[in-house]
């Protein structure tokens, strides 16, 4: 298993570390381990959020649109 680092893990995703530790204090975002003080992303968790965020449309699922 390849774990990342923040800053790797937001790289990966195209996203500014910054976003990826305010997500993280959230509750939202990929999942995390925690090593002691370490947060480490595994390669394979940040693959299945991105397989998560996949849509087939822009408008809100469950919403109707005019």
């Amino acid at each position: 298993m390849k774990l990342l680092t923040t800053e790797q893990a937001a790289t990966f995703l195209g996203l500014s570390p910054n976003t990826v530790s305010q997500w993280r204090s959230l509750k939202r975002g990929p999942r995390f381990r925690k090593i002691g003080k370490l947060v480490r992303y595994a390669e394979a968790d940040l693959l299945e959020y991105l397989d998560q965020q996949a849509r087939t449309g822009t408008s809100h699922q469950g919403h109707q649109s005019y």
